[in-house]
């Protein structure tokens, strides 16, 4: 799999305003709030946070250049996002959803599936969403795929009848 080493990769998004100071909520994608503080700048420098903190629907955050409460609700959907060379390198089992995300799919008979749409962090396990050149989609669990290589296996009893 080719991995483009300065390819955004999202960390968070804005999901609305937190009061009227300028603060707004955040949607987190990295597994804490530690890995979103290691970066001061988003955005290839264009928006610098000030400060993050915990919140149960993800993360409130303050960011310099959102003053007030309506350059927070202009602000809602913006992700920020950083270089994949500003982020950790990973164990040879790991990967980073948007490096998978529209990764070719066949099953391991070597039925055409489509490509990864979407992956779902669920207590159980992650479940991986395969949308099909129809636009049919249908999951599988991570344990079910190989996506070590282009294009990424599925085990046949997993997938989906079109």
């Amino acid at each position: 799999m080719t991995i483009e080493q300065d390819k955004p990769v999202p960390l968070a998004v804005i999901i609305g305003a937190h009061g009227v100071t300028g603060e707004v909520r955040l949607k987190l994608f990295c597994d804490s709030l530690d890995s979103l503080k290691a970066h001061k700048t988003f955005n290839a420098g264009a928006l610098t946070l000030k400060s993050v903190k915990p919140h149960k629907m993800g993360a409130i955050a303050r960011i310099a250049e959102i003053t007030d409460r309506n350059g927070a609700e202009a602000a809602r959907g913006t992700e920020l996002t950083v270089p994949r060379s500003a982020l950790p390198e990973l164990d040879e089992d790991e990967f980073y959803h948007i490096d998978i995300i529209g990764l070719r799919c066949v099953s391991d008979a070597g039925e055409e599936l489509g490509t990864i749409f979407a992956i779902y962090e669920f207590g159980a396990g992650d479940v991986i969403e395969i949308e099909r050149a129809n636009g049919r989609k249908f999951m599988v669990p991570v344990k079910a795929i190989d996506m070590r290589a282009d294009p990424a296996i599925v085990l046949a009893d997993f997938v989906e009848p079109q």
